[in-house]
């Protein structure tokens, strides 16, 4: 694939007063000091183990001994045919009976299709399929929602959608036979659902309050633009990143405020001047799954604003073209980055840029270390003067296509047609004029998805669970509003607390960085009889002293859930009882 260079106007620089040179943070992109030597990597290792064929990249003959059934799957078929040579045209047509008695046609619609964002709920929802969208930044526009909501529409009790963990949309309900059409209606509204799944880069997640927030460091939109555009071919298709040995997760930071989780992502943008020139230092390697969870570590290395694509390039082909493809537990980058040593997978990347050379990580990073993070939630002045945003709380992300019609028509009339969504499942609309604040909150929708909720759902994240998703063990949304709510009749809280609940050990809830994190699994109750239970995380924290939660108590029953998380509330967050606080009155 030849060199991709890009040119845009680089933002302006901070106004260097506010930010000193000796400002960091702690997820700071510059090497820390480590007394290990780097591993040596025999020069075989380092051999490219996939190759272009006809326009695709497939792994070489030599290196298919011991490789995980999914690598098998792409190698029998390529996933993006679906789509770049129209095969979905075909296989809509087929009765998914008649294709469930083909072993090539069943791995189609269970493994290929989620090249297209697809992803069949065999278990839950049988012939049924679930459609993510990519939606870089978490940008969208009131026709797309619209669009959206007139899918899911025609499904009735069984069309819903979720706003996922990396500001998207999932819309549920679809059918095969739809596909096609669907894909024709996303196209010409200037949506994709392209490489949105399985070994894919996943959706590139900015500041939600990119362009309107007096306080940001850098608008980070026209960054994750280019990476989707980048990623998705201009939403046409771009095999040379499709077959990476697992999923990747990128995001640009813009806001002090870290809204983007940096330290969860395989790579992740952190603002930073070098010799007066705007740009990013690097961190790599963050992840979540069943059996290791990582933060991300600095590669050393800064890149000016031009160089966003050609680094994202230049990484994903070495994690494509030296990435592990046995156990599915160890494809993840960082367990590349752990054999090759930082240096040694910095090497790697440096062969891969246009200049064979990345500059080594400035130490002028912009992100303020002492800084509260802000809450989005309610109404905010905005930069442009006259203009405010607000922030609407939406209960763990569930919204039906009437919610999405009028959400559409509420960012119509007060705002620019535009909606934000965030990681934690809520939404923004932004550029509201001052003089429409307050008919804007006498709005009835406003009642369900509230700009103040009660303090301890503003932090209520939940994965989609075993409602519609056939790997949950667990029922996560309906219960987390439920528990959260009898939680609430028993304690006063003076700050938030933020809960995630997760189905499975996936943890597509992000149950790490929550302050008490709820993860799925089967446990006995008092009469040893099977039930849902959870895993109980504790102490995970977002923002510049971010890290990992860790296991607080294993195997707890749903129905014992209640007095647990009071007793937590009140003994790590400052809750009082209610039944202690009326005594005292």
């Amino acid at each position: 694939m030849a060199s991709f260079s890009i040119k845009f106007l680089a933002p302006s620089l901070p106004n260097p007063t506010r930010f000193s040179k000796s400002t960091t943070v702690k997820l700071n992109a510059t090497p820390l000091q480590t007394a290990s030597p780097p591993p040596e990597v025999a020069a075989e290792r380092l051999e490219p183990r996939v190759e272009e064929k006809d326009g695709y990249w497939i792994l070489k003959e030599q290196f298919r001994q011991g490789i995980n059934p999914q690598e098998k799957v792409k190698i029998e078929k390529e996933p993006m045919k679906l789509f770049m040579e129209n095969g979905i045209e075909e296989l809509a047509k087929i009765p998914i009976e008649e294709i469930d008695q083909s072993k090539l046609t069943k791995d189609d619609i269970d493994v290929r299709l989620k090249w297209l964002g697809l992803f069949h709920r065999r278990k839950s929802q049988y012939g049924r399929f679930m459609m993510r969208l990519k939606l870089p930044n978490g940008v969208t526009t009131s026709a797309q929602t619209r669009y959206l909501a007139s899918v899911i529409k025609k499904y009735g009790e069984e069309g819903c959608a979720d706003i996922t963990t990396r500001q998207n949309w999932q819309i549920r309900g679809v059918v095969l036979p739809d596909v096609p059409e669907i894909l024709k209606g996303l196209a010409e509204v200037g949506l994709t659902s392209l490489q949105s799944g399985m070994d894919n880069v996943r959706n590139p997640v900015g500041n939600p309050l990119a362009g309107i927030d007096p306080e940001e460091i850098v608008d980070t939109r026209p960054y994750t633009n280019l990476l989707s555009q980048f990623i998705t071919g201009n939403s046409r298709g771009n095999p040379a990143v499709s077959n990476l040995p697992r999923k990747w997760n990128p995001c640009v930071v813009g806001s002090h405020d870290l809204y983007e989780h940096p330290h969860i992502n395989d790579l992740a943008y952190m603002p930073a001047t070098k010799d007066g020139r705007f740009g990013f230092n690097l961190l790599v390697g963050g992840f979540f799954s069943s059996k290791r969870c990582d933060e991300a570590i600095p590669l050393d290395a800064w890149v000016p604003a031009d160089d966003v694509v050609p680094v994202c390039k230049a990484i994903l082909e070495a994690f494509r073209d030296l990435g592990f493809r046995g156990n599915r537990q160890k494809c993840r980058m960082m367990w590349l980055i752990d054999e090759l040593g930082v240096e040694g997978f910095r090497a790697e990347v440096e062969k891969r840029m246009p200049q064979q050379e990345l500059e080594r990580a400035s130490p002028e990073d912009l992100v303020q270390k002492q800084w509260e993070r802000r809450d989005y939630l309610g109404v905010h002045p905005q930069k442009q003067e006259g203009y405010s945003f607000i922030g609407l709380h939406i209960p763990v992300g569930r919204v039906q296509a009437d919610d999405m019609d009028e959400l559409a028509r509420l960012s119509d009339e007060y705002g620019s047609g535009e909606l934000r969504l965030t990681v934690e499942q809520n939404i923004i609309i932004p550029n509201i004029e001052n003089s429409k604040i307050e008919a804007l909150l006498k709005e009835p929708l406003l009642s369900k998805f509230s700009p103040d909720p009660p303090i301890l759902m503003k932090g209520l994240v939940a994965c989609t669970g075993n409602q519609f998703c056939g790997q949950a063990i667990i029922e996560t949304k309906i219960r987390s509003l439920k528990i959260t709510e009898e939680v609430q009749k028993q304690v006063s809280l003076t700050r938030p607390v933020r809960m995630h609940w997760t189905g499975c050990p996936n943890t597509c809830g992000q149950v790490q960085v929550a302050d008490i994190g709820f993860m799925g699994c089967l446990t006995r109750d008092k009469d040893k009889k099977t039930v849902e239970g959870a895993d109980v995380f504790l102490g995970g924290r977002i923002g510049s002293d971010s890290h990992l939660g860790e296991v607080y108590k294993k195997a707890v029953p749903c129905d014992e859930l209640v007095p647990l998380i009071v007793d937590l509330l009140v003994k790590n967050f400052g809750a009082v009882p209610l039944e202690r606080e009326e005594t005292e009155d």
